[in-house]
């Protein structure tokens, strides 16, 4: 269902003009803020959304810009999301529209200054379908992919950089210690892929850990069969006592002693595989009908 790089990404590409030329842009440790510089990563992690059948593009954070540069590259309608009102004016002095329409005039290009986990997002687009990327700051990196599963109708693609482990995380699969909430609830909807690992020093400042890059591609049926907010129930019921066997960690559903004798029940939830605890949370839905 996932899959996972091997090896690091070393890029040997020119990093970013120093940040006197770039403008006054401070990276802000409050709103975990660490500026990719290299030139080429960037554009790698542009080139990551296929953009099948999809024009309209949402950018996480995106600093000074750097891969807001490669993404205007593509003819598409942009929509660059920062909270960082510094990030905001300068990339509202950078990349003017009326220089973008030069190159795409067909494509559009916004800077909105706004929380992304609070914003609407339908309010972008209307019915009409999104991809979301960025170079995602790390203190809300799950917070963002939980929110686009709220959307997920919406958005066939979703890729970006994340902490490494965070990253893996999302993409493992069961059997792992790493293997938890994020992985069943993201992968019962999308495919999974771990794409490349990112070194600390191509960042200003550079943080203390690696990253990665993942892409998410939606499945083509997003029907589980069960009551989606159960099933939600049911998975991180099971993760937040995940030393434990699934009889003891889901006794808070009162399952009945017939249910109880499953063997499923034996298991610990690292041990489950997505396609188990949607079987698992029909089993509990019947179960109190």
């Amino acid at each position: 269902m996932s899959k996972k790089a091997k090896k690091t990404y070393r890029s040997q590409g020119t990093p970013t003009r120093p940040r006197k030329e770039q403008g006054p842009v401070k990276a802000k440790k409050h709103l975990g803020q660490h500026f990719l510089k290299d030139e080429a990563i960037a554009k790698d992690i542009g080139d990551t959304l296929r953009l099948q059948g999809v024009r309209n593009v949402i950018e996480i954070g995106p600093g000074t810009g750097v891969l807001t540069k490669y993404l205007l590259e593509k003819n598409i309608d942009l929509v660059a999301m920062d909270l960082d009102r510094e990030s905001i004016e300068y990339l509202n002095q950078s990349f003017s529209l009326e220089h973008q329409k030069s190159k795409h005039p067909n494509g559009s290009f916004k800077v909105l200054e706004a929380d992304f986990l609070k914003y609407d997002l339908k309010s972008l687009f209307g019915e009409e379908q999104f991809a979301i990327t960025g170079n995602f700051p790390y203190n809300i990196s799950s917070q963002i992919v939980f929110k686009m599963l709220d959307y997920k109708e919406y958005i066939p693609e979703f890729s970006g950089m994340f902490q490494k482990e965070v990253a893996e995380r999302i993409c493992e699969n069961n059997g792992s210690k790493a293997y938890g909430i994020l992985s069943v609830l993201v992968q019962a909807f999308y495919d999974a892929e771990y794409l490349f690992t990112v070194p600390p020093q191509v960042f200003d400042p550079p943080p203390k850990v690696d990253s990665g890059v993942l892409r998410l591609t939606r499945k083509a049926d997003l029907e589980l069969g069960v009551d989606e907010k159960l099933f939600k129930r049911v998975v991180k019921t099971a993760f937040n006592q995940r030393r434990k066997t699934l009889r003891n960690s889901l006794k808070v559903f009162n399952l009945s002693d017939v249910l109880k004798e499953d063997g499923m029940l034996g298991y610990r939830p690292e041990q489950m595989t997505v396609t188990d605890f949607i079987a698992l949370t029909k089993k509990i839905q019947d179960d109190t009908v």
